[in-house]
């Protein structure tokens, strides 16, 4: 077919647009190629140093926990998951403590404790504490139905033993080792504090968190300290988002920003989100403000601004079907990093 003269007119300015356009999309691209290559554009992913943290494996050790049933102390539950507490340690070659102790709780309840000790290379000078609360709550008070029941607790002290045991067999199983010394600290009647139900009889002063308080004030060796601690609490929970909660900006903001750091680097910024929140009371404020050991609270943080955590929280929806492997990945891969990232 033979083009016209208006034909081909339009033809050669149609080859010219295109080869305009070709030679600008060219030109754009090695600019984007540029950029990136200096970092301007795109965050690039790091790729971990530590060995693999498995979110599926930190769930069975939390479902297995679930299954002993609401572990409330004096109960039979609570004493058989601590014996299954100690004895995971020991199969993992961690050198395993135990402080039992008695406590008081804000009712008169004489409460029969066990602080659950796990210590990795214990001769090396330089460590770093990570710990968990193992006790459940007594009671669902946050709930509508059932309150004096006690709960599950699958997120709410489960979530984080089971993060920290995979950590536990992690750094026993794989070739790499961390530099440094690791202390796994299990505290018990963490969740025994006084219900809004029972403010008849006055607020009754620490009423939380006894197992800290009393590890805090009692070490386990004598003269033990760490260089700073991670306090891992309701780490299990699908969608979760941890802020930079308030006493741990207090007290240790250049761990809070390590850690953080750290999940960005590795891909997890989604879940570890750079909002600061109002302090709250945990196993950390204790071991702060007390044994002078600067620990930071890695702990869920409610967006939506109804309340602090989630609404399962403290009632009977707490429980397995809270917990997602992608949440506990995220946040047992970061603390590993972190712990293999020291020197």
């Amino acid at each position: 077919m033979e083009l016209t003269g208006h034909m081909k007119n339009r033809f050669l300015w149609l080859v010219v647009f295109s080869l305009s356009v070709l030679f600008t999309a060219c030109e754009e691209k090695k600019e984007e190629s540029r950029s990136e290559s200096k970092g301007e554009n795109k965050a690039v992913k790091k790729e971990p140093v530590a060995p693999f943290f498995n979110g599926d494996s930190a769930y069975v050790f939390i479902k297995k926990q679930v299954d002993f049933g609401p572990r409330v102390p004096n109960s039979s539950a609570h004493r058989k998951c601590g014996e299954y507490l100690v004895q995971q340690l020991r199969n993992y070659g961690w050198e395993v403590y135990t402080q039992q102790f008695e406590a008081t709780a804000f009712d008169g309840t004489r409460l029969n404790l066990t602080n659950i000790i796990g210590s990795y290379r214990p001769d090396l000078a330089k460590r770093v504490l990570l710990a968990a609360h193992w006790d459940t709550r007594p009671f669902a008070d946050q709930d509508t139905d059932r309150i004096k029941e006690p709960i599950d607790g699958a997120n709410d002290g489960a979530s984080g033993v089971g993060a920290l045991l995979e950590i536990a067999r992690v750094v026993n199983e794989s070739d790499k080792k961390p530099a440094v010394g690791v202390d796994i600290i299990f505290f018990d009647g963490e969740d025994y504090g006084q219900p809004d139900f029972a403010k008849d009889i006055g607020r009754i002063q620490d009423s939380w968190c006894l197992g800290s308080q009393h590890w805090a004030k009692n070490k386990h060796l004598q003269g033990y300290s760490a260089f700073y601690g991670i306090l891992l609490d309701m780490v299990g929970a699908a969608n979760a988002r941890f802020a930079m909660e308030g006493t741990s900006m207090h007290f240790a903001p250049s761990v809070v920003n390590k850690v953080w750091q750290t999940a960005r680097d590795l891909g997890y910024g989604q879940y570890f989100v750079n909002v600061k929140t109002p302090a709250i009371i945990d196993d950390h404020t204790y071991v702060n403000e007390i044994a002078g050991l600067p620990m930071i609270d890695i702990i869920e943080y409610n967006m939506s601004g109804d309340g602090y955590f989630g609404d399962y929280w403290h009632t009977h929806n707490d429980n397995i079907d809270v917990i997602d492997p992608a949440t506990l990945k995220a946040v047992g891969q970061t603390v590993l990093e972190v712990l293999y990232n020291e020197r």
